[in-house]
């Protein structure tokens, strides 16, 4: 009898515990930025809130090319407590872009991915320089000194 109530209150606790877990619930997992201008590099911020009862900590964010580059929180972040992952995206190559990073952690859900959208466009070119026009040349006339008279 004793073992059995060990037993139940063993698996009890073994079950509890096994549903303790931090949950990762991000305000937005995809961003458009829209329209960017070409050679300015965008940033995004992504914030969450962990709604489980067990701290998360994020073990990596990782972009899909060299051109997004991820930061996150490295901290612990506790039950009901925010973090982020900022995203930055250099807008190099022109044309429409989708980059996800994959957000990997000790969550409930172990690995979301985070996605930048939009369309890199041509920068604005400088003004171009106007250069006046040379002065006509102007052939003068032989004066005749003597006067009529």
């Amino acid at each position: 009898m004793k073992r059995a109530i060990l037993f139940a209150c063993t698996f009890v606790a073994f079950a509890a515990a096994s549903h303790a877990q931090g949950v990762l619930k991000f305000k937005s997992e995809k961003h458009e930025f829209g329209k960017v201008p070409q050679g300015k590099p965008v940033t995004y911020t992504f914030e969450f809130v962990n709604t489980g009862n067990q701290p998360v900590v994020i073990a990596n964010a990782q972009a899909s090319c060299g051109c997004t580059t991820p930061e996150w929180t490295k901290d612990p972040v506790l039950p009901g407590k925010t973090g982020t992952v900022k995203a930055t995206f250099n807008a190099a190559a022109m044309g429409q872009f989708n980059k996800p990073v994959t957000v990997t952690s000790n969550a409930e859900s172990p690995t979301i991915v985070l996605t930048l959208t939009g369309e890199v466009m041509p920068s604005n070119q400088p003004a171009a320089t106007v250069t006046a026009a040379p002065a006509p040349v102007v052939e003068k006339k032989a004066v005749d000194k003597k006067k009529k008279s």
